[in-house]
């Protein structure tokens, strides 16, 4: 699952410099929050153009591992987006080993409610958010669709008092069910013992599990997954989109032939292309 996305991100505020580089502004090093004394950050690649003011959160993470590169390495990644004039946030979290997965799951939930806190600075829409991911990341995007929150009254911090509730999921090769796949489930595949962040007890796996909080409300919610995907088998999205139909959520599941865990040439492709036609469809203006 690591390898599986190789992308971005490092640490200031708001007040980060931005840098230009053709039709996308780079504002790099956000802050988000603090925890063990880390910073939390977030870099924004915002088009110069043409921008639509819809915002897309992409989870940066592998095995529940989230590495920092120059966000410059990024921006070819995301023009997809960035061109059809989607603002990105490319989000990281607390990584695996030392940060497990419902830590994981409580610092993007809080990376959406600062997003939306602070929507007029980053000139995006709080109405309009999607999120997505591919692997860990696309587990995290789907917990974010469906177990998110109109935020807490009452508490001190003005970010958590903020609907973490997004509009749009696109989940890529993402697992849905963890209590088959922790260290301590009776079937779990020997591979995911190659990560720390699977070494978690069934309740919590339980409770991160996106299949188990699906829920009428919860946003339109696309899934892409290789029909041959032996570390993260597609029964995992066939799972989630049938309880979606169950549930009748708006939802979407393509299936790519002979693709494994990491799509490469036309698959990767195709996926990129679905992904955006999604977001086109579920986050712009009407």
């Amino acid at each position: 699952m690591r390898r599986a996305v190789a992308i971005v991100i490092t640490s200031l505020s708001l007040a980060a410099a931005t840098v230009t580089h053709a039709d996308v502004k780079i504002t790099p090093d956000v802050v988000y929050g603090h925890k063990s004394g880390l910073a939390m950050t977030f870099d924004v690649f915002t088009p110069t153009e043409n921008a639509n003011g819809a915002g897309v959160l992409f989870m940066v993470s592998g095995g529940w591992y989230s590495r920092w590169r120059p966000p410059e390495e990024a921006q070819g990644f995301f023009k997809p987006l960035t061109d059809t004039g989607f603002t990105v946030f490319a989000v990281r979290h607390g990584s695996s080993p030392k940060f497990s997965i419902p830590e994981a799951v409580t610092d993007v939930r809080r990376g959406v409610r600062y997003i939306r806190l602070n929507a007029d600075k980053f000139m995006v829409d709080p109405k309009r958010l999607g999120v997505y991911g591919m692997s860990a990341g696309g587990h995290l995007s789907l917990m974010l669709g469906t177990a998110s929150d109109d935020g807490e009254e009452g508490t001190q911090d003005p970010v958590l008092r903020v609907s973490d509730r997004v509009q749009a999921v696109v989940a890529i090769v993402a697992p849905t069910d963890l209590r088959i796949m922790v260290w301590d489930a009776p079937d779990a595949l020997p591979a995911y013992k190659g990560y720390p962040a699977l070494n978690l007890d069934l309740k919590a796996a339980e409770q991160n599990s996106p299949l188990v909080h699906v829920s009428p409300d919860d946003p339109p919610t696309l899934m892409i997954a290789g029909d041959q995907d032996k570390l993260v088998p597609v029964a995992h999205s066939r799972n989630i989109h049938a309880t979606f139909d169950e549930k009748k959520v708006v939802n979407k599941l393509v299936e790519i032939e002979g693709a494994g865990h990491g799509f490469q040439g036309d698959d990767f492709k195709r996926a990129t292309t679905e992904m955006v036609a999604w977001f086109e469809e579920h986050l712009r203006t009407k």
